[in-house]
């Protein structure tokens, strides 16, 4: 447990990288207190060995929490800041675009003792195999290294998301591991005893039951205040909020609304809602199928409107979760804000009965992200009540994400994600004859090192576009109904013209985690 001298708060509902940063370092200090005490965090999900090594970050939030305990990165996000510099004391692109050069601090040190150089951060984006490994193939030529403590990226041409992919979480390739040790021990021996230059050592591990890490005395930024720090795997919501009551964990991640329920009158539980880019949603597999009912897009309407998201929200997490209206998290940069679909049963009802089904349908069985049982069951009721009857299939985690990657699910499913980082946020959704098209936004930037450890963004050539009131888009004419982009500012007009532009009202379930429910059609 934590030691007497600090306070400490139970917190639910909270997810991995906030809890990180509440347990990690939170600004500079000359005069750190010696680590002491024990946490113990309780996870909605079984901690996979994979986590350890950032190489295969898939594109999901939840494994930061254990990447960002255990490794550092050049760049990463800080409490208030979007991107902080990390590993790298500072960083700048060039006046043309095509060449980011960082220079690391010095004296930083692996947990194994070997030194942190550039021949590790080259190693370690070479070694890259996750979800943006594609995307960087296609748009950094060669990394540079100019000497041990300066690293330059040369791209093939002038890609201003470069410092998006590689300095937040959208990727984990930014993270740099031991060129040496890796070398030595392999792939799987890397898994099974990781070492980085986090704030937290690896210690042990029992797969899939719990991780033991301990505080790094030599920690550049700051040394956790917490030395010893357990990750817990533990799936069942209802027992996580035990855990809380009977103090066996201090933090538990991602509680149902009725397991949260029973613990929110406690003094000693503090219940936190994080802004996050996550969301839910429900997808219609079938909708591009002509022979398919949901082809037709008065049944997918139906579905839309017989869901009360407010109501949802409150059975689901205690009204933490403000409904959305469209699918790409509201506290992403560009994110449309768009109000969700009332709720309006009489109105699903007659939408079904236009479609053919005066009385109902039945739509088979519903797939759900596990995780979320009240919510689940609740979706299944509205579609139920309006006269879609579905049947909840249960599923395992790892069962359901890899039906899902390999488009097993069918008819209609539940899922979500915590978006791990805002890839690509110079783009937004348009329409163009029934289809979305993507609009680029201009977004050229420069980061040079400022006073204070913190690096400020600079505009740069060309970056004139980023003024709103340029955009390039006024008096585009909305498809099929006449209907004109407003010219002049139009981020103060567009919710209605987009709104209005699109085919039909994109459901969505649930939002950032402020959370929303969403329901995407």
């Amino acid at each position: 447990m934590i030691s007497a001298q600090r306070v400490l708060w139970r917190l639910a509902f909270s997810l991995l990288l906030a809890a990180m940063l509440v347990l990690g370092a939170t600004a500079v200090s000359e005069a750190a207190p010696t680590p002491s005490g024990r946490a113990v965090m309780a996870w909605h999900v079984t901690i996979a060995p994979s986590w350890f090594d950032p190489s295969t970050a898939p594109p999901q939030i939840t494994p930061f929490g254990m990447l960002y305990a255990i490794h550092d990165a050049l760049v990463r996000p800080y409490p208030g800041q979007k991107m902080g510099p990390s590993l790298a004391e500072s960083w700048e692109e060039s006046e043309d675009g095509l060449t980011y050069t960082f220079k690391l601090r010095p004296g930083l040190k692996f947990h194994n003792g070997d030194p942190v150089t550039a021949d590790d951060v080259k190693f370690s984006f070479n070694r890259y195999q996750g979800t943006g490994a594609q995307t960087f193939k296609d748009h950094v030529s060669e990394v540079e290294i100019v000497d041990p403590l300066i690293v330059r990226f040369h791209l093939k041409e002038s890609w201003p998301d470069f410092m998006t992919f590689y300095g937040i979480t959208a990727t984990a390739a930014g993270i740099v591991v031991p060129k040496k040790y890796l070398t030595e021990v392999g792939d799987d021996g890397f898994k099974r005893h990781p070492v980085g230059a986090g704030p937290y050592k690896f210690v042990s591990s029992k797969p899939g039951v719990e991780v033991v890490l301990e505080a790094d005395p030599g920690y550049w930024r700051r040394v956790p205040a917490v030395k010893t720090l357990v990750m817990r795997s533990i799936p069942d919501a209802t027992t996580r909020a035990l855990t809380l009551k009977t103090g066996e964990a201090d933090i538990a991640y991602a509680l149902d609304g009725t397991a949260a329920e029973g613990i929110k009158n406690d003094p000693d539980i503090k219940i936190v809602a994080t802004n996050h880019a996550s969301s839910q949603w429900i997808e219609f597999t079938e909708q591009w199928e002509p022979k398919s009912p949901w082809h037709d897009r008065r049944l997918r309407l139906a579905a839309n409107y017989a869901l009360d998201r407010q109501a949802i929200s409150d059975a689901g997490c205690l009204g933490f979760c403000p409904p959305a209206g469209v699918i790409v998290p509201r506290v992403m940069d560009y994110a449309l804000q768009v109000a969700p679909t009332p709720y309006d049963p009489a109105k699903a009802k007659r939408l079904l009965a236009e479609a053919g089904y005066p009385n109902g349908i039945d739509a088979g069985e519903f797939a759900a992200i596990p995780g979320f049982p009240t919510i689940a069951e609740a979706v299944m009721n509205y579609l139920n009540a309006a006269g879609i009857g579905v049947k909840l299939k249960q599923m395992e985690r790892a069962a359901f994400y890899g039906d899902w990657q390999a488009k097993r699910l069918r008819g209609v499913f539940m899922t979500g994600a915590g978006n791990s980082g805002n890839g690509e946020p110079g783009r937004s959704l348009h329409p163009v004859k029934g289809r979305l098209r993507l609009w680029r936004l201009s977004r050229h930037r420069r980061v040079v090192p400022a006073a204070g450890d913190r690096a400020r963004p600079r505009q740069a050539r060309g970056a004139a576009r980023q003024d709103p009131t340029a955009d390039d888009r006024s008096g585009h004419v909305c498809p099929g109904s006449g209907l004109s982009r407003p010219d002049g500012n139009w981020p103060a007009r567009h919710q209605a013209y987009d709104r209005r532009c699109l085919d039909e009202p994109v459901p969505v379930l649930r939002g950032p985690r402020d959370q929303g429910l969403r329901l995407s059609l």
